[in-house]
């Protein structure tokens, strides 16, 4: 399998905040974690993605960086909330042997 293109797919699918193909990528076991939060178990960690998904108007990520090794893959991360907040981000999203996510890391950075 290749983990970029789910990493990728997974990001698009967030940038649409598009809930239903997020969550059909969690593993029902899936540790989330940022800089804010932190949950374990699908339900959660989709309650979080939803919340995060309704207080935006929207959300648009560039890819700068990725790092691939087995069953994981790092990317560093531009993200713009709602066309004037930018983030940059390092996420680390780890996969089981079916595809699915089950851990994403995410590390806020600074632009300097």
């Amino acid at each position: 399998m290749e983990w970029v293109e789910v990493f990728i797919q997974y990001l698009r699918a967030y940038e649409q905040k598009d809930l239903d193909s997020v969550s059909d990528m969690f593993a029902d076991d899936i540790a989330l974690r940022d800089w804010k939060i932190s949950v374990k178990g699908k339900r959660l960690a989709v309650d979080e993605t939803r919340k995060n998904f309704e207080n935006v108007d929207s959300i648009e990520i560039d890819v700068l960086s990725t790092l691939v090794n087995e069953k994981m893959v790092s990317g560093e991360l531009k993200i713009v909330v709602d066309k004037s907040e930018t983030l940059f981000v390092v996420d680390v999203l780890k996969f089981n042997e079916n595809g699915k996510i089950i851990a994403i890391h995410a590390y806020l950075g600074r632009d300097d």
